[in-house]
C-alpha cells in the first residue's frame, strides 16, 4: 500500500511538471525552459541529501549517470511535444510508451502479481490509452511531428526510471543527484552548441524552475515506490500521470476532455483499486 501510494504521489507530480514545462516551452525555446528546469530539480535534491542520506557506489554513479541522460533527453523531448500540442492528446502517448518498457524489465526480472495484480495492471495500461480517447471531429490531431516526439519522449522517461530502479537500494538519494547533475550539464552543454538556434525569448522563468521542482519531488517518490514495490506496478501507476496533465489543460486552456477520457479515469480508478490488493 506504501509503495502504491508514493506512486500515485509521483504521478500527480509527474503530470503537474509537464503541464508546466509544456507550457515553459511555449514561451521560448525547450532548450531554455529545461537549462532552468534541470538546475532548479538538482537544487532540491541536493536539499534531500542531508535528510535522506546518499551513498557514491560505482552503480549508483553508473546508474545514475544513465538515468540523467535519459532525463535530459525526456525533459527536451517532452517538453517540445506538450508546447507543439495538443496536450491532452500527447501526454497520454507518453504516458502509454514510458510504461510499456518498465513492466516488461520488472516481469522478465522476476515479479509476480496475484491475481488482482494481473487483473489491474491491463486496466491500468487501458486507463492510460482510454485517457486520450473519444476525439471528435472538431478536436485538435496532432501532427506526425509531434506524435514520433511522444514516441520518443516515452522511451527515454521509461529509460529513466528502469535505470533509477537499478541502482542500489541503499544509495539513499546519491542516483538521483548524480543523474541530475549529468543531465543540467548536458543540457547547458547542448545550450551552449545551439546557442545561436534558442532565439531572443527569455524563458518563464517561475513556471519553468516549478517544473524542475515538481520533477524532482516525483523522481524521489518514483524511487521510493520501486525500492518498496514491483517495478511492474509502481510504472503502470507512475504513467497514469496524464490524468493531471489533461485536467489542468482543462482548467487552465480550456482544452476538452471527452467521453473517452473521463471513462479513462474512471477506469484507473478501478485499476488502483486491484492493484492495491496485491
Amino acid at each position: 500500500m506504501i509503495a502504491l501510494l508514493l506512486a500515485l504521489g509521483s504521478s500527480l507530480a509527474y503530470g503537474c511538471a509537464d503541464f508546466l514545462g509544456g507550457l515553459g516551452a511555449r514561451k521560448a525555446h525547450v532548450l531554455r525552459t529545461v537549462m532552468i528546469a534541470a538546475p532548479a530539480s538538482l537544487t532540491v535534491e541536493l536539499l534531500l541529501w542531508p535528510f535522506l542520506g546518499a551513498s557514491f557506489a560505482p552503480a549508483t554513479l553508473a546508474w545514475g549517470a544513465a538515468s540523467g541522460v535519459a532525463s535530459a533527453a525526456a525533459f527536451a523531448l517532452l517538453y517540445k511535444t506538450l508546447a507543439i500540442g495538443p496536450m491532452n492528446v500527447l501526454s497520454p502517448v507518453t504516458a502509454l510508451v514510458s510504461a510499456m518498457l518498465p513492466v516488461g524489465v520488472g516481469l522478465v526480472q522476476g515479479e509476480h502479481l496475484g491475481l488482482a495484480g494481473l487483473l489491474g495492471l491491463p486496466l491500468a495500461l487501458a486507463a492510460v490509452v482510454l485517457v486520450s480517447a473519444g476525439h471528435g471531429a472538431k478536436s485538435a490531431r496532432p501532427s506526425r511531428t509531434a506524435l514520433l516526439l511522444a514516441l520518443g519522449a516515452g522511451a527515454a522517461i521509461a529509460l529513466q526510471l528502469v535505470f533509477l530502479h537499478q541502482a542500489p537500494s541503499d544509495s539513499g538519494v546519491g542516483p538521483l543527484i548524480i543523474g541530475r547533475a549529468v543531465s543540467s550539464a548536458v543540457t547547458l552543454a547542448a545550450a551552449g552548441v545551439m546557442f545561436r538556434r534558442l532565439g531572443l525569448e527569455k524563458p518563464a522563468y517561475g513556471i519553468s524552475a516549478a517544473a524542475g521542482v515538481l520533477d524532482s519531488v516525483a523522481n524521489l517518490l518514483f524511487l521510493l515506490a520501486a525500492r518498496s514495490g514491483d517495478l511492474a506496478v509502481v510504472a503502470v501507476i507512475t504513467a497514469l500521470y496524464p490524468a493531471g496533465t489533461v485536467l489542468l489543460a482543462r482548467s487552465v486552456l480550456a482544452e476538452r476532455i471527452h467521453r473517452g477520457q473521463l471513462i479513462g479515469l474512471g477506469t484507473a480508478a478501478v485499476a488502483v483499486s486491484l492493484l492495491a490488493l496485491t
